[in-house]
């Protein structure tokens, strides 16, 4: 078996990805089992760099703050602001400091400089403006969709004026109270102003899309686009606070689905301006059901990558990561029966696998899952190998 396990595996290089795939896809999504390491994150780098090189691949999307992406996209393709104020502002989630992430920005903007736009590389966050702990206002979403529809529209069209959302919206800590995550009672998600904000910010919506002809004449693609990521999240968040004000014991299973929905809406427009490498979670990115134990007990979704995948189809491809060691974190060699066992006997540090291969090599019953002794580390499930098109194992993850 370990020779036909060997066969199966190329070096990580974009050709190899690219080989195992029907067609170049629209989105490539290139996920992680955990967050925060840098050598993942230096891999993710290179592989997006050959992809633009070789490929044509010109968009990276990853799991991070989909408002906050706009600073970086804004950088990197006309270099606005300061690169340190683009690290602590563009990213979510604390990923602004990580070193891969800053190398990233930086070589996208020396690749733009001085190219025409059609050629420049774009940056986007997929994510909702969403944290573990909660999630943020509202306000700058649906403030910055209302701006942009009354510079643009007859007055007497808007469905209310910019006081009105003001007023309604109140004071921004009524939203991001933590204490909403883990008790419905202290969101605000289902009071009277959040109702009439649901419907205001669906007015909204509908009259960007009612004026779209004239809208696309008056502004530039960019701006619609934005305006049109401006009344997503509005409305995504608008939805995820209303759920937040849910009861047990559906309500985890419906925010952890109303944020892969947000992020699926997302992908779908950064798919629509061309080909893209995403990067995040293998949670968020698989075809089949995500699940994860919270305090709630079990929760189980589709992730944003099964609801694109079941509308591109063979334009969406999913190539998994799995890991041998993160000494780091206490995840130590892993046992021989497991798939990552078997990878780790292989000589090189980093390999793609043909997953489709892999488990026909492995034969019939599949091995166990590895069980993680760290909470942060996501071990392969065999049983997805034959809904993954590909599936990149690195070795050992040094601590940086």
């Amino acid at each position: 078996m370990a020779t036909d396990i060997k066969d199966t595996a190329h070096a990580v290089e974009a050709a190899a990805v690219m080989r195992l795939l029907t067609a170049r896809p629209r989105l490539l999504a290139l996920g992680e089992p955990t967050h925060g390491e840098d050598a993942l994150l230096a891999l993710r780098n290179e592989l997006f760099q050959e992809l633009v090189e070789q490929e044509g691949y010109r968009t990276i999307a990853i799991e991070s703050d989909c408002l906050k992406g706009l600073v970086v996209d804004d950088y990197v393709t006309s270099g606005t602001g300061a690169l340190d104020e683009v690290m602590e502002h563009g990213f979510s989630h604390g990923w602004g400091a990580f070193a891969a992430n800053r190398e990233l920005v930086r070589w996208m903007r020396a690749h733009n400089d001085g190219r025409p736009a059609s050629e420049r590389l774009r940056f986007a966050g997929f994510d909702g403006p969403l944290e573990i702990t909660g999630a943020a206002s509202p306000r700058p979403a649906l403030t910055a969709l209302h701006d942009y529809l009354s510079a643009r529209v007859d007055a007497d069209l808007l469905p209310c004026t910019g006081a009105t959302l003001d007023r309604l919206l109140g004071v921004d800590e009524r939203w991001t109270d933590p204490a909403a995550m883990m008790d419905p009672a202290q969101s605000v998600g289902r009071s009277a102003e959040a109702g009439q904000l649901r419907l205001l910010a669906d007015d909204l919506v509908a009259l960007l899309d009612a004026q779209t002809p004239h809208l696309l004449a008056a502004t530039s693609k960019d701006d619609f686009g934005r305006a049109r990521l401006y009344g997503r999240t509005a409305t995504g968040l608008l939805r995820y606070h209303y759920a937040m004000a849910d009861t047990p014991p559906a309500r985890m299973t419906r925010l952890c689905a109303l944020r892969d929905v947000m992020m699926a809406h997302n992908l779908l427009a950064v798919a629509a301006r061309g080909p893209a490498l995403v990067h995040a979670h293998n949670s968020h990115l698989q075809r089949q059901k995500s699940t994860m134990r919270m305090w709630q007990g079990p929760v189980e979704w589709w992730s944003a990558g099964a609801l694109v995948s079941a509308q591109l189809g063979e334009e969406y491809a999913f190539v998994a990561t799995a890991i041998g060691t993160i000494g780091h974190q206490g995840v130590d060699t892993p046992p021989p029966d497991t798939v990552e066992g078997l990878l780790y006997a292989l000589p090189e540090d980093r390999r793609v696998i043909d997953t489709r291969r892999l488990a026909t090599a492995l034969g019939d019953p599949l091995p166990s899952p590895r069980v993680s002794p760290w909470f942060g580390y996501a071990p392969l499930d065999p049983a997805q190998l034959v809904d993954t098109d590909g599936l990149v194992f690195v070795k050992d993850v040094p601590r940086t």
